[in-house]
């Protein structure tokens, strides 16, 4: 490990959350001399942010816990033209209102994860169509445009991907490098912001903010990116078989969030609780060392603190309840995720695929549910299913009035008839 003079490097060197820093030596010793303003930009492309964003926010609350200032930035006007960074395709195009109503409903997640406010070391948040919506087209290409090389441009990894695969990359999808780059500029003139973050797949686009925050004005900023997190298996943060997990209660309530890191592999243990948890090293060292069916206890611990970073103590407490009344005590917890069904749809007859996939989303697909019923994967009422073509009735509720769906034994929804 690298011996940092700054607490800030420091604990993001023992939390595993660095991959690359611009100038090491330099950035180290400007975190220990005094504050440091650093911001991660986030674009408004759907209503919440999911687990995959947990990793650079947590950086945001590295930075402040150590004395230093965060900006979160709302892309309100780099979500006008999409991040094209290792996409296949281009992003379906938001209008005005849908940018703004996703800004509203993501904005308030922030809140769990660090203090706002007027003080040297408060979070702030601000709006890059703040300035970006003002540009005047002309002028703006000769002031900024010129400080960049199509070749260059053309040479990064997320551009020649796309290009290699022959897939369409819109002039549009172009100029977001160039957008980036000017916020990062445009953030060091309004609030002396020295340091841009975010995940490793942005490095190439925060590189160029630092390149033209030196040609334009002279200023000496920095780069610093956390890993791209995946599984032990491979797999993408936050990707499950029925979608992302949402950091937002409406769209992934607590429990669900609760049994996302409850399902945590046994190898991501310890990695994830440096990364999601304030919980101090050597605590998370004892709960490492756990071994066998031990491990489970670790996990749950895991997945109360990572809960209530996002929803809270009560919200984590609750849920972790919930899952012990469901699986150690074989109880209907009511505080299980509930889907509202159409009276008339159980009176009439439900698919069984239609209600796992469509209705309670635990599988992808009618045909995911398919397979689940020949692997014996799906139950209702806690008895397998074993006919595809099985039908929920009226007669399937409990006495509390519910149906209650189970994809294996950790995912559960209950479908209660709409009164």
């Amino acid at each position: 490990m690298t011996a940092y003079k700054s607490d800030f490097l420091r604990l993001l060197e023992e939390r595993g959350q660095i991959h690359q820093i611009s100038d090491p030596v330099a950035l180290d010793q400007l975190a220990s001399e005094g504050i440091v303003t650093a911001y991660i930009g986030y674009d408004l492309t759907a209503p919440s942010l999911h687990v995959g964003h947990m990793a650079n926010i947590m950086m945001l609350r590295r930075l402040q816990q150590t004395g230093h200032k965060p900006i979160v930035l709302m892309g309100g006007g780099t979500t006008k033209i999409g991040d094209p960074s290792f996409r296949d395709t281009q992003r379906p195009l938001l209008d005005d209102a849908q940018i703004a109503a996703n800004k509203q409903s993501i904005k308030t997640v922030f809140q769990q994860f660090m203090g706002f406010g007027d003080g040297p070391t408060d979070a702030i948040m601000v709006d890059n169509a703040e300035w970006l919506d003002r540009l005047e087209y002309v002028p703006f290409l000769r002031e900024i445009g010129r400080h960049f090389s199509v070749n260059r441009m053309l040479s990064f990894d997320s551009v020649k991907n796309r290009l290699e695969q022959e897939q369409p990359f819109s002039f549009l999808e172009f100029n977001y490098m160039i957008l980036q780059a000017y916020d990062f500029l445009e953030l060091n003139r309004r609030y002396g912001c020295r340091l841009q973050m975010g995940g490793s797949d942005q490095w190439g686009n925060i590189v160029n903010g630092i390149e033209l925050s030196r040609r334009v004005d002279g200023a000496g900023v920095f780069a610093l990116t956390c890993p791209l997190i995946t599984t032990a298996s491979g797999a993408k943060m936050g990707k499950t078989a029925g979608g992302a997990v949402w950091l937002n209660a409406d769209m992934a309530s607590p429990y669900v969030f609760w049994q996302y890191w409850r399902n945590t592999e046994d190898a991501d243990v310890v990695r994830f609780l440096k990364l999601f948890t304030d919980l101090p090293l050597p605590e998370i060292e004892r709960l490492g060392a756990l071994d066998g069916a031990e491990i489970n206890e670790a996990k749950k611990v895991l997945a109360t603190e990572a809960t209530a970073l996002v929803h809270g103590r009560a919200a984590a407490e609750e849920a972790e309840a919930t899952a012990r009344k469901t699986f150690e005590e074989g109880a209907l917890a009511d505080t299980l995720p509930t889907v509202e069904v159409e009276a008339s749809a159980l009176a009439a007859g439900l698919g069984v695929l239609t209600a796992f996939a469509e209705i309670a989303k635990l599988v992808a697909s009618n045909g995911e549910a398919r397979r689940q019923v020949k692997g014996g994967g799906l139950r209702v009422n806690d008895k397998p299913v074993t006919d595809e073509r099985a039908t929920l009735t009226n007669g399937d509720l409990t006495p509390e009035g519910v149906v209650k769906l189970s994809l294996g034994r950790k995912k559960h929804v209950l479908l209660r008839p709409k009164a």
